[in-house]
């Protein structure tokens, strides 16, 4: 749990440095090069529940995949606790909007995949993955494949199995874009009260402005391709919440005013950033 000392260094922004980008850019290179970002200088601290919010094409999965070490900059520095990232770690988890599940292993099987690669004794690793799978609300389901679940318990699934592999950084993709509207609340407040308990460190990709502003300490708006950052707002939504549920947070004047700024930034997006 979330202590309150911590809630308040985390939106003050004092939490100690786990990411920093620093003066980041990409060019893809191919018969007509794309430039997909530009000149981002981000850092991200521990505690930390960013969201970025974008237009279609404008880089945000290049700049996780950026953080998560699977492409590099063309240009600038991506660094995790002081350290540049040269490649994929288990310290930075992905979430991916298509959970990325073994067919042919159980669920618990999934959960404990990372564990096992890490060499963890079994008797532990199995521990762990039951720990997490009851926290995801799954573990009577441990036993079943991935085909046998629906979309968003799969979701349950990969949320659960970074969390067992205690990734320091959860990276986090689109990862309700593709389930309907009633599944994607769940998992909000499910992935709500995950940051809450365990205090970890998300960082998220999405194009729905409610979800950004409901879940995120930090809220990042980026421009059209290349993508820059060109907004920055400090929510504390979040961070006033414990059991109440979303809709009457959306219902209060302060979420509306917020909201209205972030539509009227990224609708002005394509005439006045536009490159």
């Amino acid at each position: 749990m979330i202590q309150e000392s911590a809630k308040t260094q985390i939106f003050a922004g004092e939490g100690e440095e786990l990411v920093r980008l620093e003066q980041i850019s990409l060019t893809y290179n191919s018969d007509n090069s794309v430039e997909a970002l530009s000149e981002i200088d981000l850092t991200i601290n521990e505690g930390e529940f960013v969201c970025v919010l974008g237009p279609s094409g404008c880089g945000k999965s290049t700049l996780l995949k950026i953080i998560a070490g699977f492409i590099k900059p063309t240009q600038g520095k991506s660094l995790m606790s002081g350290q540049e990232i040269t490649g994929p770690d288990w310290h930075r988890g992905v979430i991916f909007q298509q959970p990325q599940l073994y067919p042919w292993l159980s669920v618990e099987d999934n959960v404990q995949f990372g564990l096992k690669m890490r060499k963890i004794p079994e008797p532990k690793r199995r521990e762990i993955a039951r720990t997490f799978l009851e926290k995801v609300g799954l573990l009577e389901f441990r036993k079943h494949k991935p085909y046998e679940l629906s979309g968003g318990m799969k979701q349950r699934v990969a949320i659960a199995r970074v969390l067992a592999n205690d990734s320091k950084v959860l990276l986090m993709d689109e990862p309700f874009g593709a389930l309907d509207a009633l599944t994607r609340e769940q998992m909000q407040s499910l992935l709500r009260n995950i940051w809450w308990e365990t205090g970890k460190t998300i960082f998220l990709i999405t194009h729905d402005i409610d979800e950004a502003l409901l879940l995120g300490t930090r809220v990042l708006v980026m421009s059209e391709r290349p993508g820059r950052i060109i907004k920055e707002f400090r929510t504390s939504f979040v961070l006033g919440m414990s059991g109440d549920p979303l809709n009457s947070i959306r219902l209060t004047a302060g979420f509306q005013k917020v909201r209205g700024e972030v539509l009227n930034l990224i609708n002005k997006i394509p005439s006045e950033y536009q490159i």
